[in-house]
């Protein structure tokens, strides 16, 4: 029976490039793969001559002989015989190796590395004055460190890890199961490709010590709640001498009792005397760099108002600029009135006038509309 062509039987035309092939394989092998159709002994042939189809068309060489001479340069000693399709199942694990790499650590030669050390979280809490000036401090960090008995190799002074045997210092070792051939850790030296047989007496063979590491960390100008700081190379030491992990440093800034933020502006809540707000006059307010404003007051001002002053807010970041301050003013009704004063208040409340020149516009504009309301439900 002759064999089916190696493109008609992936499913795509002589001129597809190898992503188009290989989204073919992978879609076909996934469908005909022997764990998904128990039994079925026709999907497992033609899993066989996808296999064979990928392995041939994937390898440049190969594919340009089965071009040129079809099927028959793969036999009889043909122009492409030793490479063979013999192995059909090295397209599958390419691909496997590609989906799940991360996962088992993929296809290593020449010896496993250690694993990373951990990346580590520290939370620090600023004030706003120190968010806005910046500032450099040092912070004391509980974590592993490499052990200088061993300088991180884990075998006692005087000795050294050795080639681990189970796996020949690759750290993985490989099954054949049914058509797959199965990666795993090797379990002889977790994955190191080195076994001690001396460990360091300091470490227990782990080439890191549990030690308290004091770091100096500098909070840059304008840094922002929720800002993160990264230090690398400061988390934990790496396992005998592998790369250590990160630091990462988490900013929260503590309520100010006078100023809130919002990005690079800061905003103020003046309480101001209802006669300064009806009169006019100025204020003295504060900055978030130590200094004061003087706010004009507008005779008439009233609660909720705002004054912004340019360029009196935040630093931004590294100091670049600045935002602005906002200063809304909230008029503080009198209280504790002696007798006197509220006779006078008593009198300005007669004297108010009306309509255009009433005192208290807002106030009379309100209760002409609830009058109106009342008048139109009374009838």
């Amino acid at each position: 029976m002759a064999k089916q062509d190696y493109y008609e039987t992936l499913g795509v035309a002589r001129g597809a490039d190898a992503d188009e092939m290989k989204r073919a394989y992978r879609k076909l092998a996934m469908e005909y793969h022997p764990d998904r159709n128990s039994g079925d002994a026709a999907a497992e042939h033609k899993f066989k001559e996808i296999n064979e189809a990928y392995d041939i068309l994937k390898d440049d060489q190969k594919r340009a002989a089965y071009d040129q001479f079809g099927h028959a340069a793969f036999e009889n000693g043909g122009p492409g015989a030793g490479g063979g399709a013999g192995n059909f199942t090295s397209g599958f694990a390419d691909i496997f190796d590609e989906m799940f790499g991360d996962f088992v650590g993929g296809r290593q030669s020449g010896g496993a590395s250690a694993s990373r050390g951990s990346d580590l979280r520290y939370n620090m809490e600023i004030s706003l004055d120190e968010a806005f000036k910046g500032r450099e401090t040092r912070i004391k960090v509980p974590t592993s460190v490499v052990c200088e008995s061993c300088n991180g190799n884990g075998a006692e002074p005087g000795s050294k890890p050795t080639g681990c045997l189970a796996c020949h210092g690759r750290g993985k070792v490989r099954s054949q199961q049914g058509f797959f051939t199965i990666e795993r850790t090797c379990g002889t030296c977790g994955g190191l490709g080195q076994v001690i047989e001396s460990p360091c007496k300091t470490c227990t063979g782990a080439g890191r010590v549990h030690k308290e590491k004091t770091l100096s960390v500098n909070i840059p100008q304008g840094v922002e709640d929720g800002t993160r700081i990264r230090l690398s190379g400061e988390g934990e030491a790496g396992m005998r001498g592998a790369p250590a992990g990160d630091l990462y440093i988490f900013i929260t800034t503590k309520p100010h009792k006078l100023f809130q933020r919002e990005g690079a502006n800061i905003f103020c809540t003046v309480p101001l005397a209802m006669t300064t707000a009806a009169l006019g006059g100025s204020v003295q307010v504060p900055t978030i760099d130590g200094g004061r404003a003087k706010v004009t007051i507008p005779s008439g001002t009233q609660s909720a108002h705002q004054f912004r002053l340019r360029g009196k807010g935040m630093t931004g970041l590294h100091g670049r600029g600045r935002g602005d301050m906002y200063i809304e003013i909230v008029v503080e009704t009198p209280v504790n009135l002696t007798k006197g004063q509220q006779e006078l208040l008593k009198e300005f409340e007669k004297g108010g006038g009306k309509g255009d020149k009433a005192t208290s516009p807002q106030a009379e504009g309100f209760f002409s509309k609830v009058k109106e309301l009342w008048d139109d439900l009374t009838e």
